[in-house]
């Protein structure tokens, strides 16, 4: 499960301080919360991958995994300001700052290929000058 994503060069962050250290260092980030569920297996990391082949991209990809990586899942969620924690998820900051977001709601029972086409407008809209 964790495979799926950082084969595909995203990076994960297991600790607090790593999380401050990503999200707090400015420009376009994508957080992932991954999890064991059927729909991150399904829906999400599938969704991600399609997503990275889009032409305009955040500068960083990095992934917090819910219920294994506690400390980092939790650091990463107070970013997210007035969302509900729920996993999977899928987050765009900018500066530190919550863009775009994809809860557990807006992921289970879609296909990959419209959860992608989500991250893409978001990708266009908010990273479009990198």
């Amino acid at each position: 499960m964790r495979a799926e994503l950082t084969r595909l060069g995203v990076r994960e962050l297991r600790t607090s301080d790593e999380v401050d250290e990503v999200l707090g260092a400015g420009g376009d980030t994508l957080v992932v919360v991954n999890s064991v569920c059927g729909c991150a297996a399904r829906n999400a990391r599938p969704a991600v991958a399609i997503a990275m082949r889009h032409e305009v991209q955040p500068e960083r990809v990095v992934t917090v995994f819910a219920g294994q990586d506690v400390e980092a899942t939790a650091r990463a969620r107070q970013y997210f300001t007035g969302v509900r924690p729920s996993s999977p998820s899928i987050a765009l900051l900018s500066g530190g700052e919550l863009q775009f977001m994809l809860e557990r709601h807006q992921i289970e029972g879609r296909e990959a290929h419209q959860i992608a086409a989500d991250l893409t407008k978001a990708y266009d809209e908010f990273c479009a000058t990198n």
